[in-house]
């Protein structure tokens, strides 16, 4: 029986970081930059694969042996460091969620005709509901799992219906006739940036899956949540791809929407919206219940209500979306305090990772500190090549 109840919540790890990290902005960029890239955008999938596979096993190795939650870790290596990423997370998290509300919004919209902003509150009123439930844990696990396969069955049928030459993918994948440096730190960032790679790390520990006997279990989370959002990718590319090669006009406003209604018409399109929702609405819990998990460890008022401040974050993101709109300036600047955020936690963690009074004697892998180490350079690099660029 425990077998098969810590394989559920493995399973609901996964998936929940993957969900978190396949939002509106995961769908528009993929269908972006296939357009951009052609074939070639298959090595950057691949290159971007590898590194989030060891950005992930990183910090959730790192969190299981050390047995507390990132912010706590930075607390103990220097204090107040996790108040401050606590910070960057929650207001990264906030600016996003705003966003997911509208994309489950846009989604609804395709796929009932109702209008935006009807679509959006019945989103969060789903959201909420999933709080509302005694075992909102459970909950939150299993409607991530069933969101997640709706979207990969939806996706692998645009992809088949769109007949894309599978053999130039393949082949581009290995020899690219591009390479785009920063089209790979915007996918890295995407998927293991901010709060997404804590989603399934702070949900293991909530469920009592720690400790060096469970690294095992810990490993195959995180490279299955990896994985499930990767397999997302890779199909949304090639239904994209089938488009383009057959020189079809892809709407610039909404490219994903263009892309499955050009590949399988009115059904296309109504099949869009379903994936949308989808994508945006398992986000939205992602992003709330992992803002949370990060502040909760400061106050024991937080930590006992959890839920009720879970519900209140989602009902402000709503709030804050019917009363502005979406705001893409916010959401602009979320993508660069997101790019900001993961090196500053990986590299947080990776010093944890050698800190005995934080994990024991426990023995970090050296390949993993080193992928680690090279992440935080890169991103770093990139991060304030954005950010100078803004204020320029």
């Amino acid at each position: 029986m425990k077998i098969i109840k810590n394989r559920s919540v493995l399973m609901g790890a996964a998936f929940l970081m993957a969900t978190s990290a396949i939002g509106p902005g995961f769908l528009t960029q993929t269908t972006v930059f296939t357009q951009s890239l052609g074939a070639s955008f298959g090595f950057v999938i691949l290159t971007s694969i590898i590194i989030d596979i060891g950005v992930q096993l990183n910090i959730w190795r790192v969190i299981a042996v050390s047995e507390k939650r990132a912010q706590d870790i930075a607390n103990m290596l220097l204090p107040g460091l996790g108040g401050f990423i606590s910070l960057l997370i929650v207001l990264g998290g906030l600016a996003f969620n705003i966003g997911n509300i509208a994309g489950a919004g846009l989604g609804l919209q395709a796929l009932l005709g109702v209008s935006v902003t009807t679509g959006a509150v019945i989103s969060a009123a789903l959201a909420v509901a999933i709080f509302l439930i005694r075992e909102a844990g459970k909950a939150m696990d299993r409607f991530a799992q069933v969101m997640g396969f709706i979207m990969i069955i939806v996706i692998i049928y645009i992809a088949i219906t769109s007949a894309p030459p599978v053999g130039e993918a393949v082949l581009r994948t290995f020899v690219p006739l591009k390479i785009d440096l920063v089209t790979i730190v915007t996918l890295v960032g995407g998927t293991v940036g901010g709060y997404i790679t804590f989603s399934g790390g702070h949900r293991l520990l909530d469920a009592g899956i720690k400790g060096k006997g469970a690294l095992q279990e810990v490993s195959t989370s995180a490279v299955m949540g990896i994985s499930v959002a990767s397999l997302v990718r890779i199909f949304l590319f090639l239904a994209s791809l089938g488009v383009i090669s057959k020189e079809l006009a892809i709407d610039a406003g909404n490219p994903t929407a263009s892309v499955f209604q050009l590949a399988a018409g009115e059904i296309g399109y109504r099949l869009f919206g379903l994936v949308m929702f989808s994508a945006a609405v398992t986000s939205v819990i992602g992003s709330a219940y992992t803002s949370v998990s990060f502040v909760k460890s400061f106050s024991p008022k937080i930590a006992k209500n959890e839920n009720k401040v879970i519900i209140a974050f989602i009902l402000v993101s709503t709030f804050i979306f019917i009363l502005v709109g979406k705001p893409v300036k916010l959401l602009i600047l979320a993508g660069v305090v997101n790019g900001f955020i993961l090196p500053v936690t990986l590299a947080t963690i990776l010093f944890a990772a050698y800190k005995t009074r934080i994990v024991g004697d426990y023995k970090h892998p050296v390949w993993l500190t080193c992928f680690g180490v090279l992440v935080v350079l890169i991103m770093t690099f990139m991060s304030g090549k954005v950010l100078f660029g803004m204020i320029s």
